[in-house]
């Protein structure tokens, strides 16, 4: 009776996958002639599967790339996050593209998994090694850094006369009676920032000795989220949530709560990401960028170091011609165009040099900022962080528990989460 029910246990998971593979990762076709409705290359065919906001650009570097290499190019459309939840089960189907984008925490996961093929930087110069750590697990690398992006201080050019440069010139605002908040007495909206949310605090908590793994985010054994330096972190941190509106310790509405007090000048300073910015600019706000200003302990806000890589399918019918769309479409030339169609910061470096002597606040800001950021961990145990951490800042903030216990509690969380998972 074992023997059978695990046939059938078998023949039921099959059955199971055959269908998902079927119905994964469906796409939308782009405009190329070469399009293909049911996905996935064909013989001397290279597909590209790309988010809807970078067709576009892809599209206008891809005649230059099929004349430089003589390979047929298919782009489709493809929700990013669905087409890399699917690629377990699309690429050994066929149907997957063989080339896409994937945020840099998610690229070390599939990579470890036997998802992505390995890649070879190009000697060239392009990356330095915090690129290139971003797309290395196991000391094996698997995609080309191609956009970074680090948190970074937006301020009201009409509030403040310059960029604070340090958290003590933004707790002097604090006391400014133009940012209190008119419905609960003793509140400000001087400086906001949505440190509930564990992306967000992280760069406060690592610049005072806090960390998510120690040996350079390697090793799930050791959980650096309760070390002295982050219980004090997380202390400074409540400190202002005594300072700040109740609204600030609600984790649906506090990132709308503080684009609402930016974009209609109640907020002289704000710490948010450059996807923020075309929100501030349709608001018609006269903003500056710049670092996130310095800590009372006199340290850098370090802060993850975020952004996007260009990866292959392990199941590419032509990996060479995946590694020379890799090689391309991070080259000098085609990562200024991106820049120039899309104002999203080149991770290759020559590139970066060239846009950051622009004069734009928001490239510049975002390059130095990324400099001091640190990569995030790369490996699947990064998952149970942002579950077990998840009220870390709010157990904390809103005086459920002393600090220490909130992050004693939130490494406990982590911990088991692992070990009954890995």
């Amino acid at each position: 009776m074992k023997i059978k029910w695990k046939n059938l246990a078998f023949v039921a998971m099959l059955t199971s996958l055959l269908v998902l593979a079927a119905c994964g990762g469906g796409d939308k076709d782009g405009d190329n002639s070469s399009s293909e409705k049911d996905g996935g290359s064909s013989a001397g065919t290279l597909e590209i599967g790309v988010e809807d906001g970078y067709i576009d650009y892809v599209k206008s570097i891809v005649p230059a790339f099929e004349e430089e290499t003589g390979i047929k190019v298919k782009v489709t459309e493809r929700d990013l996050f669905e087409t890399l939840e699917a690629l377990p089960l699309d690429g050994p189907a066929g149907i997957a593209p063989d080339v896409m984008v994937a945020p840099y925490d998610r690229v070390g996961n599939l990579g470890q998994q036997g998802h992505l093929a390995e890649y070879t930087f190009p000697d060239d110069g392009r990356y330095d090694d915090l690129d290139k750590q971003q797309v290395t697990i196991d000391g094996k690398i698997y995609g080309a850094p191609f956009v970074i992006e680090s948190l970074v201080l937006y301020y009201n050019k009409d509030l403040v006369d310059q960029a604070p440069q340090t958290f003590a010139d933004l707790e002097a605002l604090a006391e400014d009676d133009r940012f209190a908040f008119s419905s609960e007495s003793g509140r400000t909206t001087a400086f906001l920032a949505n440190w509930l949310d564990f992306y967000s605090t992280y760069g406060l908590l690592s610049a005072y000795g806090g960390y998510v793994f120690g040996d350079n985010g390697s090793d799930p054994s050791d959980i650096g989220l309760n070390t002295e330096g982050a219980i004090e972190g997380i202390e400074y941190a409540t400190e202002w949530f005594n300072k700040w509106p109740q609204g600030m310790l609600d984790s649906t509405t506090a990132g709308n709560f503080i684009d609402e007090q930016f974009t209609t000048g109640k907020a002289a300073a704000i710490i948010g990401g450059p996807w923020s910015a075309s929100n501030y600019n349709e608001a018609g706000i006269n903003y500056g960028v710049s670092m996130i200003p310095t800590l009372p302990n006199g340290e850098e806000y370090q802060p993850f170091a975020g952004g996007k890589a260009w990866i292959a399918s392990n199941y590419a019918k032509d990996p060479e011609a995946a590694q020379k769309w890799l090689d391309f479409v991070t080259n000098q030339e085609n990562q200024q165009k991106l820049y120039d169609d899309k104002g999203e910061v080149p991770a290759n470096q020559m590139t970066r040099a060239t846009v950051a002597e622009a004069g734009d606040e928001l490239t510049a800001a975002v390059i130095n900022q990324y400099n001091n950021a640190i990569p995030m961990p790369n490996i699947p145990q990064m998952a149970e962080v942002w579950t077990g951490a998840e009220t870390l800042m709010f157990d904390a903030a809103s005086g459920n528990k002393t600090a220490e216990e909130s992050a004693n509690d939130a490494v406990d969380v982590i911990s088991e989460n692992i070990s009954q998972k890995y």
